[in-house]
């Protein structure tokens, strides 16, 4: 049995895809360099990282596959599941060495595999993009050796898969005009957007800015706290007691994200 050791990054994993052919050798399991090897493991083999090997890959890949086939398998990347870089590096392999298109072949497990979860990836970025509330807080940054308070509209957000990449490009489209960031809790990392470019963030251990999966109240703008108790009940005069449908409620908007929804407190 043939274990490859890589980065666990996409770029590694493009290297392994190489170095598998390079090496004439396929192997059954890929690990991170610090992983323990299978019990049936005979031989290992490590992957060395290297950007033109990355992208010889990638320049294969654009001649062989669709642009929407790509990005399914940058989605089964970003799904997180168990094996899925297993998936995907079966998948590349069998687009090389088979002389037709392998996209529409549903037949193979592989190539279903990376239809179906590509899709549910799909769906949880449309339900970042529909249910992503934004808080206004107030920060305060040095400028001229004065500290100055600005702005920033922040969400919190804790998807099933890693998809908060996938929509960067939709939130920046929308609100170009204002400061904004969006912070996965569940993966510990963020984006900010500056009127100007998209950066990653990531709060420290003793920041108190999140607490329960809530904003901290404390660094909400007044505006912000009035606005919300508002919209609230705005949305309670609208409901109609009698025909409200839970069960239809939660697959329209599931569950999980209420807790970020200033309009479902209480429910």
């Amino acid at each position: 049995m043939l274990v490859f050791y890589y980065d666990k990054t996409f770029e590694g994993l493009f290297c392994a895809v190489f170095d598998a052919f390079k090496l004439k050798k396929m192997p059954e399991s890929l690990l991170a360099q610090d992983e323990v090897a299978p019990l049936f493991a005979t031989e290992s083999h490590h992957v060395e990282i290297r950007n033109n090997k990355y992208e010889r890959v990638q320049a294969a890949l654009k001649k062989k596959l669709s642009k929407i086939t790509r990005q399914q398998l940058v989605n089964v990347w970003l799904s997180e599941l168990p094996d899925s870089d297993l998936i995907i590096f079966r998948y590349v392999c069998k687009v090389f060495r088979s002389p037709h298109s392998i996209e529409t072949d549903f037949a193979d497990p592989d190539v279903l595999a990376v239809r179906e979860i590509s899709r549910k990836v799909s769906k949880e970025r449309e339900y970042l993009m529909q249910f992503v509330r934004f808080n206004v807080i107030e920060n305060f940054v040095t400028k001229a050796d004065k500290e100055v308070k600005e702005k920033i509209y922040f969400a919190v957000i804790a998807p099933l898969y890693n998809a908060l990449p996938l929509t960067l490009n939709f939130f920046k489209d929308r609100y170009a005009d204002q400061k904004w960031a969006i912070y996965d809790e569940k993966r510990q990392y963020g984006y900010l957007y500056d009127l100007e470019r998209i950066k990653r963030i990531s709060l420290g251990d003793k920041n108190d800015l999140i607490i329960d999966s809530q904003i901290n109240q404390e660094y909400l703008s007044p505006d912000e706290v009035i606005f919300q108790t508002m919209w609230y009940r705005y949305c309670e005069a609208l409901t109609i007691k009698e025909r409200i449908n839970p069960k239809l409620q939660r697959q329209q908007m599931p569950k999980r994200f209420w807790q970020y929804l200033p309009e479902m407190k209480n429910r």
